[in-house]
């Protein structure tokens, strides 16, 4: 009898032990299609030309890690393509990458932009009804600019540039009990004397499967990414990148 109970009382521990597992820990990956429109411009020198660019549709992926462990923070990954291309036509002279482009042609621009982030956060809270997380986000940006006058193909100019940008980052999500609904804002921010760099989305949430194994969240919102930089890898900007999207959340 004393057995019996031991065996039932170490398997309900193990149960309660899983059951609390797959409540801490979690591996979450998502894909958002992102309709983008970007304004602004960028240059090697601080006058800003401004273009006019093509609406794309990008892509974005990212994973996440939570754990129970204390102090440890939990870990996302996100990686956004913003590739663009535009053009303008110039009242007066413009230089880009030692090319001097004369007033009165028309300048063609190719932009190949990603932005990768890292974030470690802390889940503040984190329940059906609401969760909070903060922490930073380390936000790499890698891009190539090019641009060509469109009735001569030599005069032409190139830029590559990279580098990190230190960010805050916070999320705030809302479940509507019982309807599989819910919304979330997230985002990252950084201001610094004449440099400012914020990147954010909200979206409303449809859960649609929510089992043992998986839980799989439909996500329709917008997101604004804004790029006014001074001096990053030599590249001056004042871009501004946004639009709706619809995206798929996986958690395992």
């Amino acid at each position: 009898m004393k057995k019996l109970a031991l065996s039932i009382g170490i398997t309900s521990l193990l149960s309660c032990a899983c059951a609390q597992a797959d409540t801490l820990l979690g591996l979450y990956a998502g894909a958002q299609a992102w309709n983008m429109e970007t304004i602004g411009g960028f240059s090697d020198d601080g006058t800003n030309l401004q273009f006019n660019f093509a609406d794309k549709t990008q892509g974005s992926f990212y994973v996440a890690f939570e754990h129970p462990v204390p102090l440890i923070p939990n870990l996302k990954i996100q990686r956004t393509g913003m590739d663009t291309n535009g053009k303008v036509s110039l009242t007066t002279s413009y230089t880009f990458g030692d090319e001097l482009f004369t007033a009165n042609s028309t300048v063609l621009t190719d932009v190949k932009l990603t932005s990768t982030d890292a974030i470690l956060y802390y889940e503040l809270f984190d329940n059906d009804l609401i969760s909070f997380d903060v922490g930073i986000n380390a936000k790499y940006l890698d891009g190539e600019l090019f641009v060509v006058d469109s009735e001569d193909p030599s005069t032409s100019g190139r830029e590559e540039f990279s580098g990190v940008v230190p960010m805050v980052y916070s999320r705030v999500a809302v479940g509507i009990p019982t309807t599989g609904f819910g919304f979330y804002v997230e985002g990252s921010f950084l201001s610094f004397d004449d440099q400012t760099l914020t990147d954010y989305q909200a979206a409303m949430t449809y859960s649609l499967m929510e089992n043992f194994a998986v839980d799989m969240t439909f996500q329709l919102g917008y997101r604004a990414v804004e790029v006014d930089l001074e001096d990053l890898d030599g590249i001056y900007s004042n871009l501004e990148f946004k639009g709706a999207f619809a995206g798929l959340e996986v958690h395992f």
